[in-house]
């Protein structure tokens, strides 16, 4: 997939999907202010493992990309905003985000191999955790646990 996510809400970013990497292209004052940088940074699909998506309401949202030893725990979107591998984004950019976390985890299993499927035990914990961080609500908690234990 060779793709480019152009998010000029907030702060001007681009995300460039090629192959296997990610590259983050900020750009703009905001971004300067809240990152310290207009610089661009690359990730290797591959090194990421977990997408989080914070769903836009009354503020932006930001989609965060866990990169394995960055040593980051970020909560919230006040501290996701200075997190190199966070983008925020307003509502209009959502779904492209969606897709863009769809392509990552995909890229995962397919490079990966086999997966032995979670446990609901699993499942819930990790729902308690979104929950607990606030990148879910307790409606969106509910429902995700409701399927997750048919």
């Amino acid at each position: 997939m060779e793709k480019t996510y152009e998010i000029k809400s907030p702060g001007k970013t681009n995300i460039v999907v090629n192959g296997g990497n990610i590259t983050i292209e900020r750009k703009g004052l905001l971004n300067a202010i809240n990152i310290g940088s207009n610089a661009s940074k690359t990730l290797r699909i591959k090194s990421i493992n977990s997408v989080q998506i914070k769903k836009p309401g009354l503020s932006n949202g930001y989609i965060q990309f866990g990169v394995s030893g960055d040593g980051k725990s970020r909560r919230g979107v006040m501290e996701a905003t200075q997190d190199e591998n966070t983008v925020m984004f307003a509502k209009k950019h959502y779904q492209d985000m969606l897709e863009l976390q769809d392509y990552i985890n995909s890229y995962e299993e397919a490079s990966s191999g086999p997966v032995a499927p979670a446990s609901v035990a699993d499942e819930l914990y990790k729902l308690k955790k979104l929950l607990d961080d606030g990148i879910i609500t307790e409606e969106e908690f509910t429902e995700m646990k409701t399927k997750a234990m048919k």
